[in-house]
């Protein structure tokens, strides 16, 4: 935790897709300074953060994969982006007093075990640090549902669905866990499944204790659904009757009630067995007194002219941006792992329309 006058000193941690986004974004903000970046590949170190990003000029900012050199920056804030965390890089960044802000299947920690949780808890108290974790979802549409129920007397359940056709974006490496085209029946596909989406379960955790509910246990769903022909997915090979459709459910109870569920209905290809209802949209429930149902739509500026690059770009900077944002409060906030309940309100900027 760490409160200042000047701009908040930032390090940008990889450059990849989602972290390129972070770097356009904290090198827009007067009230953020980027110090340093991360690279994992060799090639990368020693050339300009700008260029790695594409942000369009050179930043002054040379990539380095030197965590001590990073640390001894001295920064408020690494914007941890990578495809797979390590923990004991994140504990040392939080044991040396520096605060973490992350998308890296992060948000309450129960995703990456209770040995590690309580090692990053520890590591974080030990350097007065804070870490938080978000992203689009889970993230940011889960913290925008328990704000809808703000006008509520009583809640008896919740739920996030997200409902969208993947397709365009099968190819990326985030994809490769889900087992796009494996048979139907496929032994263990279920369990993959589980282990990708686990992070949901972290905003099960998070929804319920952002309405004071204490959960006995959290439990996932898996059902899949099949190509009815032979699909044309980019970077997959989905044949006829083979997975093109995910459906998986993860749903907290208490007292043996399901209370609080995070949905997430995948596709890669329109025709299906069954032939399942999506949405392209994250969908709000709440169900109590009164019900709320909420559509949260994202779209771009000009439909027209949108393009599937721009859409992978617009993605991208949906993960990343949710974090971003947090930054100064998150450099604010108490020691330790956090959430939203945490923080206070977190938003974008006004900026002058380019």
């Amino acid at each position: 935790m760490a409160t200042t006058g000047h701009p908040l000193r930032v390090v940008q941690w990889t450059t990849g897709k989602v972290a390129s986004e972070a770097l356009k974004a904290i090198a827009e903000r007067p009230d953020l300074e980027l110090v340093g970046v991360f690279a994992f590949s060799k090639e990368k170190v020693g050339q300009d953060a700008g260029e790695l990003a594409n942000v369009g000029r050179g930043l002054g900012v040379a990539a380095t994969d030197d965590l001590d050199a990073l640390i001894a920056l001295k920064p408020d804030c690494v914007v941890y982006m990578p495809l797979n965390p390590d923990i004991e890089q994140l504990a040392r960044l939080l044991r040396a007093g520096v605060n973490v802000a992350s998308t890296a299947g992060f948000i309450t920690g129960r995703a990456y075990g209770t040995e590690a949780r309580a090692a990053l808890e520890e590591a974080a108290q030990q350097g007065n640090a804070t870490l938080f974790g978000s992203g689009i979802n889970p993230g940011w549409v889960a913290y925008l549902a328990t704000v809808a129920t703000g006008p509520c007397r009583e809640v008896t359940y919740l739920r996030v669905i997200e409902s969208v056709n993947i397709g365009p974006w099968a190819a990326d490496a985030n994809q490769d866990e889900l087992g796009w085209g494996r048979p139907a029946g496929d032994p263990g596909h279920a369990d993959d499944i589980r282990k990708a989406t686990a992070v949901f379960a972290d905003s099960v955790e998070s929804m319920a204790a952002q309405l004071g509910l204490e959960l006995d246990d959290i439990r996932c769903e898996v059902a899949f659904a099949h190509a009815v022909s032979d699909a044309d997915v980019p970077g997959r090979t989905v044949r006829r009757g083979t997975v093109a459709g995910i459906d998986a459910k993860w749903i907290g109870g208490s007292d043996g009630v399901d209370r609080v569920e995070a949905q997430l209905r995948w596709t890669v290809a329109a025709g299906l067995d069954p032939a399942w209802e999506v949405a392209n949209g994250h969908l709000v429930e709440v169900l109590g007194s009164p019900q709320i149902h909420l559509r949260v739509d994202v779209l771009p500026e000009n439909l027209e002219t949108f393009t599937l690059e721009d859409a992978s770009m617009m993605g991208s900077m949906l993960t990343a941006l949710p974090v971003v944002n947090a930054i100064p409060a998150v450099v604010a906030a108490r020691p330790g792992i956090v959430t939203y309940a945490d923080l206070p309100t977190v938003a974008s900027r006004f900026a002058p329309k380019r």
